[in-house]
């Protein structure tokens, strides 16, 4: 009788749990592998820690747009309108970046180039877009990493092939007409690969440290009290002893996860934090499907993710 209670009890408290689960999000990675030429692919959790590529780790959409027709380093944010706006990179020497939406990131939008650049003559490139929505101007802000021949000249740049890049940014209620490219971030090193989200009252930014001189190659975090800044850069780096790039931030009730890629190393790696002051490593725990490479995650509901898992490669 005894263990007929206890295995109804272990029943009833995984019921429990699964029904728990059932009413949570379910955490989405977008990413490229590869080239990128093949496109978009999706990988879903339901912990932030072990990842399972969907639709058999095919593209969910092929890149169309500029010449070299790449998706590199997607970034997919649910907007106000309910729809996912998707940017991404098109090239490694283009002055603009992709964009499409989706109802359900199955179906896609048209893409579109669109030429964030085009008015710096000496833009060399348009790297690691990423789109954040600001509740308060109900406007979206899509940023990016260029180097401006010329704008900044270091040093060490000699050794990075002449780039030495800044962030900068755009504003758009409608994804139709956008505000004047400007500056966002200049911290006095090259960096790239910003991904920007809200903190309570503040906004945080973090951002990969290009520099080569003294080496950096790291990941640091920058805070402001409105989306386009001004930023300031907090403490030190939060990433270990290896070369870093491609953060993102997944937030699990009080629980911070930033997801990097350690590109060296040929692998992801992870760290989690409360506060976003004392980080611990737990690389060792996170699976994601082999050959990622830059993405961002996201949440989507249970139901939309039932849909994904039914789609056919």
């Amino acid at each position: 009788m005894k263990r007929f209670v206890y295995l109804l009890t272990m029943l009833l408290v995984a019921a429990g749990a699964f029904a728990q689960n059932a009413k949570n999000e379910v955490y989405l990675f977008c990413y490229f592998k590869g080239s990128s030429a093949d496109g978009l692919h999706l990988a879903a959790s339901t912990d932030g820690l072990k990842w399972q590529a969907l639709k058999g780790d095919s593209s969910f959409l092929k890149p169309a747009v500029a010449s070299d027709k790449l998706m590199r380093d997607p970034c997919i944010l649910r907007g106000a309108d309910g729809l996912f706006h998707m940017v991404w990179t098109v090239s490694w020497n283009d002055k603009g970046i992709g964009y499409a939406n989706s109802p359900d990131l199955i179906h896609w939008s048209e893409q579109r180039f669109l030429p964030v650049m085009a008015a710096e003559k000496g833009a060399r490139n348009t790297w690691a877009p990423e789109v954040t929505y600001d509740a308060t101007t109900k406007q979206y802000m899509i940023y990016w990493a260029s180097t401006i021949t010329g704008r900044y000249p270091l040093a060490d740049t000699i050794t990075e092939k002449g780039y030495n890049h800044r962030i900068y940014y755009t504003l758009t209620k409608d994804f139709k007409t956008f505000t004047a490219t400007k500056l966002l971030y200049n911290p006095g090193f090259n960096c790239i690969d910003a991904s920007i989200l809200p903190f309570g009252k503040k906004i945080i930014m973090f951002f990969k440290d290009e520099t080569v001189k003294p080496v950096q190659k790291n990941i640091k975090i920058a805070y402001a009290d409105k989306i386009t800044g001004p930023y300031k850069q907090a403490g030190t780096h939060i990433t270990g002893d290896y070369w870093a790039e491609g953060p993102t931030a997944l937030q699990k009730g009080k629980e911070w996860i930033l997801y990097f890629d350690k590109y060296r190393n040929h692998k992801y790696g992870a760290l989690t934090s409360t506060d976003l002051k004392t980080w611990t490593d737990i690389s060792d725990q996170v699976q994601l499907p082999s050959g990622i490479r830059h993405g961002t995650v996201f949440k989507i509901t249970v139901a939309e993710y039932e849909k994904l898992k039914a789609a056919k490669n």
